[in-house]
């Protein structure tokens, strides 16, 4: 995803989350703040009530239950009796050498059940998946990968027909697919997961038409939903049930017949409401058939209702031959588009078949690549939270996804050099050959950042075996510790690093996953600016291949691509904030760099209107932020400073500014007439205070203005955006007038304490 430059971080950092939530016991620093800021306290009470199961233990199987057990489910339980093979190393980051044999799900089980106390892990009990389909009737969500298509049909049309979940996902080389039925009578309490939207009306005129503010846009769409409140003239659409409404220009919207309802007058304003949106899901065998897709790219658009036949011949092959296609192999190759050629015969279809993409389907068959693995399992893990919370819009039902591009045009690609060589770099070597895997493994990285994004990076790393070789190297730095909020994305953490440092413990962990990476990695504890140009000085940057950001602020980012500039080494940017995400890839003076564009600057509003005529909360929250904040917090002790410290400040400072009465009084008053002597005085100076702005001043603004006054024209004065103020009567007993006094005594307390 590219566009606005996110930063990895998000409003929420501490919040508690008790057994009501996600089905456990209390938790210390939450674990689970940022998805509460993200879906909310129902959603997580509907995951902490389920349980998932994950069939399917390779790359793929694995990124899947990484994620669910890091979400927080009520229960996680894993199944793959297959043993370990040597090539399940290309993407599996829980298995090493010494596991090859092992049954997949006795390893993995207790690896990922490190990853969350609160997510109880368990090996699921079977003697085959398709001999008793009652098994599955304890879980919400089946999750099926690597599993054989006649094992899908049977497992999936069940499971429908039981109202449970089912998601089916699988990776071969640089393709993947994923599948999902949530039953025939699915409900999306909320599609999009954004703020509802609200605003005020200017007007509504007879046949329905609402006029929005000049100044705002409205930003709703065809569909939507909202409802009224404060209207004069039509009061039946006062709390009235939500009307279905049609756009009919960026300020106007027509909400359909309101005959009877009188005419509008003034007031009002419009809030935009959520409904539950039904969705039908077919069973995979009808869907197999009649496929839904959900285009991934649409420079691709043929490409979904190719790849599903392929797919289709491919699982034809695997069981004809009881293997995937060799990889390079012509006459594997052949066969797999006799089989997709005889499946649009017997389905009737008519559809021209891609013989060049079907083949490299088939060349690359036998890939497992760690890449494509955890971008299908960080897509399926969100599936199944769509699932288990109703939250977000689901993909209707089958998404195909391919990375061809990735291929490269540097390296030769032929049977002999994409034979497997019975080393962890198979499943790579499959797709890419062995010239490509020793030109990876001698590149020099350097990872700036080892948070959510940098542990990612680098378990992909590992499991490509980047920088193993002779010549490579991979360096990381980071100048934070680990917090153990940090634990439930961060996944290379575990709660024995809680306080250590991220660079050390990400390089450890990695190291643990792929031991060829020992004595390649090097860590800092530095920021990457200026003032570390010592450190990494002109000779670092020279030795680099490429630099990746996996940064949490604008100016560190600014800085590293100007640095990439400048030294010609490529940059890979990257960013999140909650389901928002981007990436940009940055070639020095071939592709646009991160620097040469800005994001457009936060929405300011007019200080007149926050001032005289607030209307919406962002008012209130500037306001609070220039009176109580700026002015005195910051402004005011600014200037009181300069004074004290500049011996000609009344003579220079004073004379070059604007606003000398203001600047004297403010000095004056801080240091002599309103400086308080005792924390009374504080509090008696923000006593003053609510009477001067919410008393004392509106009282005057209604006597200038009253509430029945009009303007030239004959219009009523307190119309539209203006809307007529109340005088308030303090009250002890009333929390926000209580919470303002104390916020605002703050100010005078600093000066109490010097």
């Amino acid at each position: 995803m590219t566009g606005t430059k996110l930063p990895e971080v998000d409003p929420v950092t501490r919040m508690q989350v008790d057994e009501s939530v996600v089905g456990h016991t209390e938790i210390d620093e939450s674990l689970y703040s940022r998805q509460l800021y993200v879906l909310g306290h129902e959603a997580m009470k509907r995951m902490g009530a389920s349980n998932v199961l994950v069939v399917g233990l390779k790359g793929l199987g694995v990124e899947i239950a990484k994620n669910i057990a890091l979400a927080g489910v009520k229960s996680l339980t894993l199944y793959d009796p297959a043993p370990v093979h040597i090539s399940d190393l290309s993407a599996q980051f829980f298995l090493a050498p010494e596991d090859v044999g092992i049954p997949r799900h006795d390893v993995t089980a207790p690896r990922v059940a490190e990853l969350n106390a609160y997510t109880p892990v368990k090996i699921h009990e079977s003697t085959g998946l398709d001999a008793d389909l009652s098994q599955f009737d304890k879980y919400q969500v089946v999750v099926l990968t690597n599993t054989p298509l006649q094992s899908q049909k049977t497992i999936g049309n069940y499971c429908h027909s039981k109202g449970i979940y089912v998601i089916v996902a699988d990776t071969f080389g640089l393709f993947g697919s994923i599948f999902c039925d949530f039953g025939e009578n699915f409900t999306v309490i909320d599609p999009t997961g954004e703020t509802p939207l609200s605003g005020i009306v200017a007007g509504i005129d007879e046949e329905g038409l609402v006029s929005a503010l000049d100044e705002t846009r409205h930003g709703l769409e065809d569909g939507d939903y909202v409802t009224f409140s404060e209207i004069e003239g039509m009061e039946g659409l006062n709390g009235a049930e939500p009307r279905k409404i049609t756009v009919k220009g960026p300020y106007t919207f027509s909400i359909g017949d309101v005959t009877g309802l009188g005419q509008y007058q003034r007031g009002g304003m419009y809030q935009q409401v959520k409904m539950p949106k039904p969705i039908n899901f077919k069973d995979f065998t009808t869907s197999l058939k009649e496929p839904e897709f959900v285009v991934s790219d649409f420079a691709k658009f043929d490409r979904p209702q190719q790849l599903h036949i392929g797919f289709q011949a491919l699982h034809a092959f695997q069981l004809s031959k009881g293997r995937l296609p060799d990889p390079m192999d012509d006459e594997d190759a052949t066969v797999l588009l006799g089989a997709a050629r005889q499946l649009i015969k017997e389905e009737n279809l008519e559809i021209e078949l891609d013989e060049k993409l079907l083949k490299e389907l088939s060349y690359q068959a036998r890939g497992d690549l760690s890449p494509m693995a955890a971008f299908f399992g960080g897509i399926t893990a969100q599936e199944i939270l769509k699932a288990v919370s109703g939250k977000f819009q689901p993909i209707k039902q089958w998404m195909y996804f391919d990375s061809l591009e990735s291929l490269p045009a540097s390296t030769k690609r032929s049977p002999e050099v994409c034979k497997p060589l019975g080393s962890r770099y198979d499943g790579q070597i499959a797709v890419f050959g062995t010239e490509y895997q020793e030109k990876i493994a001698n590149l020099t990285q350097f990872l700036v950042g080892a948070g959510a994004i940098g542990c990612e990076m680098l378990k992909n790393w590992a499991m490509m075996g980047l920088g193993t070789g002779p010549r490579g190297k991979i360096f990381i730095t980071d100048m934070d510790s680990i917090e153990k909020s940090n634990l439930n994305r961060q996944f290379l953490f575990r709660a024995d690093d809680v306080g250590n440092m991220k660079s050390d413990c990400a390089a450890k962990a990695v190291q643990r996953m792929n031991p060829d990476l020992v004595g390649h990695i090097q860590t800092f504890k530095d920021r990457v600016g200026p003032d570390t140009e010592g450190i990494f000085d002109e000779a670092f940057w020279e030795s680099l291949d490429g630099v990746t950001n996996a940064l949490d602020n604008v100016e560190a980012r600014t800085y590293v691509d100007r640095r990439c500039v400048f030294f010609r080494k490529p940059l890979l940017e990257s960013g999140t904030l909650g389901t928002k995400g981007n990436t940009q890839v940055v070639l020095p003076h071939l592709t646009e760099s991160y620097s040469s564009s800005q994001d457009p600057p936060e929405k300011e509003f007019p200080m007149c209107t926050i001032r005289s005529f607030p209307n919406r909360i962002e008012h209130t929250i500037a306001w609070a932020k220039e009176y109580m904040f700026e002015k005195c917090f910051v402004k005011a002790p600014q200037t009181v400073n300069l004074y004290l410290t500049q011996p000609n400040f009344v003579e220079t400072t004073l004379k070059q500014g604007g606003n000398q009465k203001e600047t004297l009084e403010t000095i004056r008053n801080y240091l002599t007439t309103e400086r308080p002597r005792t924390f009374e005085d504080c509090i008696a100076w923000a006593r003053m205070q609510f009477e001067t702005e919410f008393t004392n001043k509106i009282q005057q603004l209604l006597y200038n203005f009253p509430k029945d006054s009009e303007t030239s024209s004959g219009t009523p004065f307190w119309s539209g955006p203006k809307r007529a103020p109340d005088a308030l009567k303090f009250d002890p007993n009333n929390p926000t007038h209580f919470g303002f006094v104390v916020a605002a005594c703050q100010s005078p307390c600093l000066q109490l304490q010097y």
